[in-house]
């Protein structure tokens, strides 16, 4: 079964309408969509409504591709675009849940948005960071998170920079496959879990 790639998108949650970040959000879930991924967000307000808004606007658009992972346990607690709500009831810990994609798109962002992109670090998942907005995603855009090598195959795995929706799409097309690790837990030098 190939089933379609969910790609994560992480920012600021609260923007002005027709600001770059609010613009640059729209137009990534829009692409997404327009590409054939799916969306998953943390279903509240800012760069997450507007990505979610984004890919309802695509001609591509089908019902269930746009998902949620709302913090609290209420359902209505999401913004007016999400099709899948799923009310993790896990507050700020849902962030990890989020960067588990098999990809995650940040847009601006302050301290949520830079946990979700160090877990996306340490599950092995493709980061892109768009690089023009400031914030989190444009301070790491374009380096590494930590030294660790995550795949000796990858030559510069880093957040890979981004300034449009287009060039967030053709990132991930040409990276996600590359990006195929799940994270198992901590495994130390000695194989040994502890």
């Amino acid at each position: 079964m190939n089933r379609r790639k969910i790609v994560a998108i992480a920012g600021d949650a609260k923007i002005e309408e027709g600001s770059l970040k609010y613009n640059i959000a729209f137009e990534v879930g829009k692409a997404l969509i327009d590409a054939g991924y799916r969306i998953q967000t943390g279903g509240l307000g800012g760069v997450m409504m507007a990505a979610c808004r984004g890919a309802k606007s695509s001609k591509n658009y089908k019902d269930g591709d746009i998902i949620a992972l709302v913090p609290s346990f209420d359902v209505n607690e999401v913004n007016e675009f999400a099709d899948i709500v799923i009310p993790t009831g896990l507050d700020v810990m849902r962030n990890a849940l989020v960067a588990n994609a098999s990809a995650i798109v940040a847009i601006g962002g302050g301290a949520g948005t830079l946990t979700e992109m160090a877990f996306a670090w340490t599950f092995g998942r493709l980061i892109v960071g768009i690089s023009n907005v400031g914030g989190w995603s444009g301070k790491l855009a374009g380096s590494r998170i930590d030294e660790r090598v995550r795949y000796p195959e990858i030559e510069n795995d880093m957040v890979y920079p981004a300034t449009s929706g287009e060039e967030v799409v053709r990132i991930i097309d040409a990276n996600i496959d590359k990006y195929y690790k799940r994270h198992k837990g901590i495994v130390f030098e000695d194989g040994i879990r502890k």
